[in-house]
């Protein structure tokens, strides 16, 4: 580590001191953009132009081997706000409009924990964890909510402004610039109290819409047009920031809830939304305050977006959460301090079901649906079958998922599905009988991790 990041790693770990003596934290802002590829950005060597985003990573930290725990929309919200998987929280899959579940009362949002040490909450945006008052974000921890309480694909498709409906059928033309006015307009408003910004975008999820301005605007399509007008609004918040002369104060985040749906950029992983190979669960990080982190470091320590909460917490010196956590704090990887973070093995569930467990840079395959999320349904149904011997695959050097190379490393086979038989104990019935059914099905005459002879040439 060079003397530049040991002073800020160091200057950064006396700020909780610092803010308590003062009385008040920093400021936290975190957007999250909806269904965008882990390629999609300019600094992830996309060729769309995202000018705002390509800034905040170059004054800040990028990371290379971020994953939500979903591929799917509801279920990468609540773990991103609660630091838990949603598998815990019995939110494994997408809410509806009509569903009467949500969020449980039993479980701590960021907005929750921060409450209590004095900051104003706003969510702008996409909730998407339940629609059914009790559930909404004014209920749980926010002070504001301005959005949409779920995607806008979904029908009816309210716009509300805390738990009135402001607009029954919301224009989705207008709907990116009244996020960007509603997030400065709090920043204004909030700037003399720490504050928690949450916005979470509406793009580039579909439709594809985008104001008159960045319509046609993209070589890239409409997805382009999208992007870059998601990008539009980073700058908007990033300009507000910076206009009430809270740069210094303020730690801005950006990543997206999973991987790209229909369009968009895998960066050349494999697979897409609603699948655990990379594509549907690596995500775009990026992290700036620049008082306290350095600048233009690309981390590559493997992260989670579940982290974001503990090292939110570290940050601002609010206690954690009564409940486990399975995120841990990974503010030694913003700063440099430290390359990896020390963690029990990163599970990847699709629904109830197990599928893969990622453990520094291996990622083991055990079982996978029999049908792609995309395919027309077969009559009987997906059906999460185990695979005949387990897939290992180097994410880091291999993010294609692309080499197995299980046979040739047969004892991180066994150390990794050790670990997740360690793990699995702790998490709700639904898991662990999912488990069951599907190793139930294993193939008889070839064991789980046992491979034939290798055959030699005559």
């Amino acid at each position: 580590m060079d003397k530049r990041t040991f002073l800020k790693a160091s200057a950064a770990a006396l700020l909780g001191t610092v803010v308590r003596a003062q009385g008040r934290g920093p400021n936290i802002v975190l957007i999250c953009a909806d269904d965008l590829g882990y390629g999609d950005l300019g600094c992830y060597g996309s060729a769309i132009r995202t000018p705002n985003l390509d800034r905040m990573a170059g004054e800040g930290v990028r990371f290379l081997q971020c994953n939500s725990a979903s591929a799917v929309c509801t279920p990468a919200r609540a773990a991103l706000l609660t630091g838990r998987y949603p598998t815990r929280l019995g939110l494994p899959t997408v809410l509806f409009p009509g569903d009467t579940k949500g969020l449980p009362d039993g479980e701590t949002t960021l907005a929750q924990m921060l409450k209590p040490r004095g900051y104003r909450n706003k969510c702008v945006g996409k909730w998407h964890l339940g629609a059914p008052s009790q559930f909404l974000p004014t209920n749980r921890g926010f002070d504001e909510f301005f959005g949409m309480p779920y995607s806008h694909d979904m029908w009816p498709r309210p716009l509300m402004n805390n738990c009135e409906t402001v607009e029954p059928k919301a224009n989705l033309t207008t709907l990116t610039d009244r996020y960007a006015a509603a997030s400065r307009d709090f920043i204004t408003r909030a700037k003399d109290s720490p504050f928690f910004l949450y916005v979470a975008t509406a793009m580039p999820h579909i439709p594809l819409v985008s104001s008159e301005r960045f319509t046609g605007r993209s070589p890239l399509g409409a997805y382009g047009d999208a992007v870059e007008e998601t990008d539009w609004l980073v700058g908007q918040i990033l300009g507000s920031i910076a206009d009430n002369g809270l740069d210094d104060s303020t730690l801005v985040l950006f990543t997206s809830d999973h991987g790209p749906w229909y369009q968009g950029a895998t960066g050349g992983l494999r697979g897409r939304k609603g699948e655990t190979w990379e594509g549907g669960v690596r995500v775009p990080l990026i992290a700036r305050c620049p008082s306290y982190l350095p600048r233009g470091r690309v981390a590559g320590g493997f992260a989670s977006t579940m982290d974001i909460l503990p090292t939110i917490a570290r940050f601002t010196g609010a206690p954690l959460p009564g409940k486990p956590l399975d995120g841990v704090d990974i503010w030694p990887l913003f700063t440099g301090q430290q390359e990896e973070a020390d963690r029990d093995p990163f599970l990847y569930f699709d629904y109830y079901n197990l599928q893969c467990a990622r453990s520094g840079r291996w990622k083991l395959h055990m079982s996978r649906y029999s049908g792609m999320p995309w395919l027309p349904e077969p009559v009987t149904g997906r059906i999460n079958l185990p695979l005949p011997r387990p897939e290992l695959y180097d994410a880091v050097t291999d993010p294609g998922e692309s080499c197995d190379v299980a046979r040739d490393n047969p004892q991180i086979v066994a150390d990794i599905r050790a670990r997740v038989d360690s793990l699995l104990p702790t998490f709700p019935d639904e898991v662990k009988s999912a488990w069951r059914d599907t190793m139930d099905k294993q193939v008889q005459d070839t064991p789980a991790g046992a491979w034939p002879a290798k055959q030699t040439s005559p």
